[in-house]
């Protein structure tokens, strides 16, 4: 048995003369002009869509090194799977330990499978002796995820067994003759070789950017600018289609790659975008703005069909798009601090005090409580008798309005944004008897329960006992079965709203030990645990990375956690109150005293 080990991640115009640069550019275009006036075919004006995933100029099969020599079997299985994290040159690296003839038929138009970084190659026993230039050998492992068509990660584990069967070349060394069903890249090396990379798009209505994360190739890094834009032009990933739109018009493509321009800004350029309304040029912008900074530090020009998108600026940087993104709407306001529910009370995080009105007496005998983004609204969760409990609504220091929603059990509400900074949220959420997902919706006759179509989730992963909205009201995290799931949330034009392609975040290390989550960023969660090892993880919301909390202070279970943009993550144990920066910080103790059964919660 052999373990394994390592390894992970549009050209504009040439430059112009007088710069001070090795001019191989002129010389290149120079020479493309006489051979265009000898006769030879005209450069294209327009590029093709290039694969994003292997890269472009990388690696070509002739430059791939070859097996060392005299390897045997298993350790030439190991190395080849070890090769297949990079697929410069069509995976060129991984293809020079296959024989000719399975060069030709290994697929590697599939989507890549990451599996952990250590994994076996066995022999399968069932060689014949009379055969003694074939081999088969087993390669066992775990799957950890894939790499999706649209570059995305979608979480997938479970054993991995493959097949592989090798034979001897003319000089006697081992090559694999029979490859496995598609690329299985260990995660080590899926790290090296790729990079995560974040794309924007809107909300159904269109105030505010959402992150979508996807996965390019490290190598050229000159061209990732343009295998982002590439990636933005192509839309959400699938996962998310129906809960993200784009203002950019679909078919719209480069019309020269994405490069850094001659005078240093990196310059996008659109073509097939049609009739573009001013609201919809300043929309793009901060689509094309947003989802490159993260990969440039360059000032960003954006033109369509070679003439400025904009006529009232010709290059933005991050802080010229902010009021396109949206991102007042999805922060708390400083100066509200956070609650927690306590003895029946709705109590203010910092200072322990009750809020003002009925909610903060004990009169409704507070279970649970959501704030609204703006502040200025409360929904709870009051107990009316020992088996029931019923949602009331309304406004932060007055008395709450009752909505018929009869339950044994609700869980902690969560609220959707406004539509305008300045406009209070209409809309709330919540689970009643751990399968019905419920909005509830203000109307002129008051606050009215509305079905979601929730069966993907409750059916699959069991009773839902914890469900909060993401700030930005596209995706759902929720504890189901005591696992941490995500799912989309996809609005129809019938007003109908349902969760699709619900996704068990981390099910290897989390198991079923989840008892609270809530959302750091709108592509982070915080999740308190059962476990002693892990009482706080954050997770990213594709469940590619998990991180550990400093468990420090902290007393297992944890069951309730809130979490913010820029806020200190507050978690309650069996001893109180803790709050914490970031996953090496200390937990320190608030002096605000709760019961161990108490819930802290951010605005949202």
């Amino acid at each position: 048995m052999t373990p394994s080990g390592p390894t992970p991640p549009r050209p504009t115009r040439s430059r112009a003369a007088g710069r001070g640069r090795v001019p191989g550019r002129r010389l290149f275009a120079l020479v493309a002009a006489l051979l265009a006036l000898s006769g030879c075919a005209a450069i294209p004006t327009q590029t093709s869509p290039v694969p994003i995933n292997p890269s472009a100029g990388g690696a070509t099969e002739a430059a791939a090194p070859k097996p060392a020599k005299g390897i045997d079997p298993l350790t030439l299985v190991r190395e080849f799977v070890n090769a297949s994290a990079n697929p410069d040159g069509d995976y060129a690296a991984a293809r020079a330990y296959l024989t000719e003839d399975a060069k030709k038929v290994w697929d590697i138009k599939v989507a890549p499978t990451i599996i952990e970084s250590t994994f076996n190659t066995v022999p399968t026993g069932a060689d014949l002796p009379s055969d003694p230039k074939r081999r088969t050998v087993l390669l066992q492992g775990k799957n950890i995820g894939s790499l999706e068509v649209d570059n995305s990660f979608v979480q997938r584990v479970g054993d991995l067994t493959a097949t592989i069967g090798l034979e001897t070349d003319k000089d006697g060394e081992w090559r694999i003759s029979d490859p496995p069903d598609g690329i299985y890249v260990p995660q080590s090396g899926f790290n090296s070789n790729y990079r995560r990379v974040t794309l924007y798009f809107y909300n159904p209505d269109f105030t505010v950017l959402v992150p979508d994360p996807r996965y390019v190739v490290v190598t050229p890094s000159t061209s990732i600018p343009r295998r982002v834009t590439e990636l933005l032009l192509k839309g959400p990933a699938v996962g998310m289609r129906g809960a993200l739109a784009t203002a950019i018009p679909n078919g719209a493509s480069q019309r020269t790659n994405t490069q850094e321009a001659d005078d240093g800004a990196l310059q996008v350029d659109l073509t097939r975008v049609g009739d573009l309304t001013v609201q919809a040029r300043k929309q793009i912008v901060a689509q094309v703005v947003k989802s490159l900074v993260g990969v440039s530090s360059s000032r960003i020009r954006v033109l369509v069909e070679g003439a400025r998108i904009s006529a009232d600026q010709a290059e933005w940087r991050l802080a010229d798009i902010q009021p396109q993104t949206g991102e007042a709407l999805v922060t708390p306001d400083a100066d509200l601090s956070g609650l927690v529910v306590s003895g029946g009370q709705v109590r203010k995080l910092v200072g322990g005090e009750p809020v003002k009105g009925p909610s903060g007496t004990g009169e409704y005998q507070v279970v649970s409580a959501a704030q609204s983004l703006d502040g200025t609204q409360l929904a709870v969760v009051s107990r009316v008798d020992e088996k029931n409990v019923r949602l009331r609504v309304g406004n932060l220091e007055e008395p709450l309005g009752l909505v018929d929603l009869p339950a044994t059990s609700l869980t902690r509400p969560t609220w959707l944004l406004g539509s305008r900074e300045d406009d209070p949220s209409t809309e709330v959420w919540t689970v009643a008897d751990g399968s019905n997902v419920v909005r509830v919706l203000k109307t002129d006759a008051g606050w009215r329960a509305n079905a979601v179509n929730a069966s993907e989730l409750s059916s699959t992963f069991g009773p839902i006992t914890e469900l909060r909205l993401s700030r930005d009201g596209t995706r759902v995290a929720a504890v189901a079965g005591g696992r941490l799931v995500v799912a989309a949330v996809v609005r129809g034009q019938d007003s109908s709203v349902s969760l699709r392609l619900a996704r068990n975040l981390q099910p290897t290390v989390l198991g079923t030990a989840v008892l609270t989550v809530d959302w750091l960023a709108q592509d982070v969660l915080v999740a308190g645990t059962s476990l002693a090892s892990l009482p706080i993880a954050k997770v990213n919301v594709d469940g590619l990375k998990v991180e550990r909390y400093n468990a420090s202070n902290l007393t297992v279970p944890v069951r309730s956690v809130t979490a913010a943009p820029g806020r200190n993550v507050v978690a309650v144990d069996e001893s109180g109150l803790w709050s914490a920066g970031d996953v090496g910080d200390v937990w320190r103790a608030s002096a605000v005293k709760v019961e161990s059964s108490a819930r802290a919660f951010y605005p949202g």
